[in-house]
């Protein structure tokens, strides 16, 4: 069976535009834009209020604040990928002379580095960034809140010093490096630094009254790592699929995953999301979500894309405060997600099989725990419980003859086949777990030896 998804049905695109609708009316706000998208396309877009007296399109500019900061990020594992830099040296190595030098790049990214959430006054969302023309002006007089390392602590300084590194390690502007390496490979040619035509305006909506008053749009000067960016719905589509599917172009598959894995203990009260690499993480609707929120005077922005559905989904307004623009976001990936779901792969048979493999597969006991073996594409392994609770994982084959671990309790570990000396299969040893054949066979190699008596009755 084949299937294509280029067109969304009726009803679902009926419920994406009420979706909007009511998100517009309900947050008052002058305008807003949502898009989503699938199989690496945006498939659907809305907007519902006006800008400059005509209705906004999934073309027109909206200010996106801190989802600049992923952006930041792609540029920081770039130079990574490159080897220009590991993410566990010293910021000191390669930006002297900032005074917070002993953090990492990686307590950097993931907002672990313990820095104060905001540069000194004034407010620098509202402020021109010539206010702050070097980094001892944001960083202030008292930069580092917390222990690096130890717990999440948002920092938009963070950002700017990774702005900066990223300039001095690249030798050109991080606005320049941003569209060369990103934006260009990407298409992504109406996201910027400054807005270009069409663009909304920003606004404060008065709480009490039905008026509205314009925001200053200030250049955030040292600060625009953190959350300078314009750009639009279509354009941020086309960013959420890279976050799911990766481009070669950019960076790949396994290096975008490192942005999405979780970097650092949530807080308390934290329990539904986290932070990885620069990408904010969401537990919504029973769905992982990934992607970044976004806001600026005049401006609110939501991103989420869900790797598992493969649906990402996109809200922009203009206006300070108003709808939860993160929650319009995950409600359009949702609506898309429960209501055309994604068909799953058809089931293939291996194109050719490793007979001694193929020995391995079935079920292993860890003491009395069941387990079974499975056999999947290229050599690969799976390990999972067969009753009850129990620790499982996907496994990848090494040259060596070895797996390793690519998630769960087992990340990284090392699961081997042990044989006797006639050469027939012993054990496993995964990590140092011994999973035999039987549980607790008699001659089995398990820590600490097998009672001679073997199984017995209570009585015996």
């Amino acid at each position: 069976m084949t299937s294509s998804w280029e067109e969304l049905l009726p009803g679902t695109r009926r419920a994406l535009t009420h979706r909007i609708a009511r998100a517009q009316v309900e947050g008052r706000v002058p305008s807003l834009v949502g898009a989503v998208a699938r199989e690496g396309r945006m498939v659907w877009s809305g907007a519902h209020g006006g800008v400059d007296g005509r209705a906004p399109d999934a073309g027109t500019q909206y200010r996106v604040g801190s989802i600049t900061k992923t952006f930041t990020a792609v540029l920081v594992l770039r130079l990574r990928d490159e080897g220009l830099l590991d993410l566990n040296d010293p910021l000191e190595k390669h930006l002297p002379g900032t005074g917070v030098g002993e953090v990492t790049v990686a307590q950097l990214l993931g907002h672990g580095a313990g820095l104060s959430a905001e540069s000194p006054a004034p407010w620098w969302e509202r402020t021109p960034g010539v206010l702050r023309p070097g980094l001892a002006d944001v960083l202030g007089d008292r930069p580092v809140l917390h222990p690096a390392g130890r717990r999440h602590h948002y920092s938009n300084t963070g950002y700017t010093l990774l702005g900066s590194l990223v300039e001095a390690v690249r030798g050109a502007s991080w606005e320049e490096t941003l569209r060369h390496e990103v934006l260009g490979p990407l298409g992504m040619d109406r996201t910027g630094a400054e807005p270009v035509a069409p663009h909304a305006r920003g606004w404060a909506v008065h709480p009490w009254a039905d008026v509205v008053l314009p925001e200053p749009a200030e250049d955030l000067g040292l600060m625009a790592p953190a959350g300078q960016l314009w750009s639009t719905a279509e354009d941020l589509c086309r960013f959420a699929m890279f976050l799911i599917e990766g481009d070669s172009q950019v960076l790949s598959p396994a290096s975008v995953e490192e942005l999405r894995t979780p970097s650092v203990p949530a807080g308390a009260g934290e329990w539904d999301g986290g932070y990885g690499l620069g990408v904010q993480l969401a537990h919504r609707g029973g769905r992982t979500l990934l992607g970044h929120t976004g806001s600026l005077p005049g401006f609110v922005a939501g991103l989420w894309a869900s790797a598992e559905d493969g649906v990402a989904a996109v809200a922009l307004a203009n206006a300070t405060s108003g709808p939860q623009i993160s929650a319009v976001a995950a409600d359009l990936l949702g609506i898309v997600a429960d209501a055309e779901p994604r068909m799953p792969e058809p089931w293939t048979p291996l194109p050719e099989v490793d007979q001694e493999l193929l020995a391995l597969t079935g079920p292993w006991y860890w003491g009395t725990s069941a387990f079974g073996v499975k056999l999947v594409a290229d050599r690969g392994m799976e390990l999972y419980p067969l009753r009850g609770g129990g620790r499982g994982s996907r496994f990848v084959a090494r040259p060596d003859g070895t797996w390793a671990g690519l998630d769960g309790y087992y990340a990284g570990e090392t699961l081997r086949v042990v044989r006797r000396s006639d050469g027939s299969v012993s054990h496993l040893d995964l990590g140092s777990f011994v999973f035999t054949r039987e549980p607790y066979g008699p001659g089995d190699a398990i820590p600490g030896g097998v009672d001679e008596g073997g199984w017995r009755g209570v009585g015996e």
